[in-house]
């Protein structure tokens, strides 16, 4: 059996040079980020409490002045992983993204919500970010950095468009990725539900023959994330959430919140399940879905795959 990796996941502030138009953190106060001090606090409590896997999230990570001294702080703590998520605008420019490779990093998460510039920067809200980032995606790859990925966010505007971006991703050398259902339960999805969330009947043909890609491939880690299993029988390997539980013991450490047990937690704050659910095989694996979701769509679309 694999030790379990004590993950910590800071989130610097909600500050962004993006406006996703799905962001969970869109109502959040986007202007002040965490003071250095406290997360300089946050990482030495990290290493202390046996974490061997420190992520940062925003919120815009690499937009932060201070970022690369984070990055110089966290690196002297001899970490085994520190990871960023990014929407990989700032590192469009070569020599930035040089200094935060030197600085520590060890894994890049790129945000891709699109397979061109047209759905990408609607998205984002932002003219020009599909093409910032794939000049970063280029930038660390020429500068001979590997340990990429990727996370695509679903929604009504890009769902039908899976299978070409997972190919697109694929295109790009990525062979880490994540595609994961849009979370209604507040910011942006929540504000216009029924405008920005799929039904996941309807939306569950699409990631499947995304999640073919990694399958046909071989790639270990190109996963769905926040979906249930009752559309997904023959790609449990490929559920991000089955994956977690037997590698990770994480805690999320934000501005307003804390969260030391995402694993466990997870199912209980935001997701739920259909009576029906009770009846089905993989019950015992699956978290049901949002909440929020169900509030506006029903449950059921929830058909059991009987034992």
């Amino acid at each position: 059996m694999n030790k379990v990796i004590k993950k910590t996941v800071i989130i610097l502030g909600y500050t962004c040079n993006n406006n996703c138009v799905f962001c969970v953190y869109s109502e959040k106060d986007r202007k002040n980020d965490r003071p250095l001090k406290e997360i300089k606090a946050e990482i030495i409590k990290a290493k202390m409490g046996g974490a061997t896997y420190l992520e940062f999230i925003g919120g815009e990570t690499t937009i932060r002045p201070d970022f690369l001294e984070i990055l110089k702080f966290a690196k002297q703590f001899k970490f085994e992983t520190i990871s960023i998520t990014t929407n990989g605008r700032a590192l469009y420019y070569f020599e930035y993204a040089k200094r935060i490779l030197d600085a520590g990093l060890s894994s890049i998460v790129f945000s891709i919500h699109g397979h061109n510039a047209t759905l990408h920067d609607s998205l984002t809200q932002v003219p020009g970010s599909f093409k910032q980032l794939i000049k970063a995606i280029e930038n660390v790859r020429k500068l001979g950095f590997k340990n990429i990925g990727s996370n695509t966010t679903i929604v009504k505007k890009n769902y039908k468009n899976l299978e070409e971006i997972g190919n697109f991703v694929y295109s790009l050398g990525i062979r880490n990725s994540e595609f994961i259902f849009v979370d209604p339960s507040q910011g942006g999805a929540s504000l216009d539900l029924k405008k920005m969330v799929p039904k996941i009947s309807k939306t569950a043909p699409y990631i499947r023959k995304c999640l073919e890609i990694g399958k046909e491939n071989q790639i270990p880690h190109w996963h769905v994330r926040y979906v249930p299993l009752c559309f997904f029988e023959d790609f449990l390997d490929r559920i991000s959430e089955i994956q977690e539980v037997n590698t990770f013991k994480t805690q999320h450490i934000g501005p307003d919140f804390i969260n030391n047990d995402v694993e466990s937690s997870r199912s209980e704050i935001g997701r739920t399940k259909a009576p029906q659910c009770k009846n089905c095989k993989l019950n015992s694996l699956c978290e049901g879905i949002w909440r929020k979701y169900v509030e506006e769509f029903g449950d059921k679309e929830l058909t059991p795959i009987l034992k």
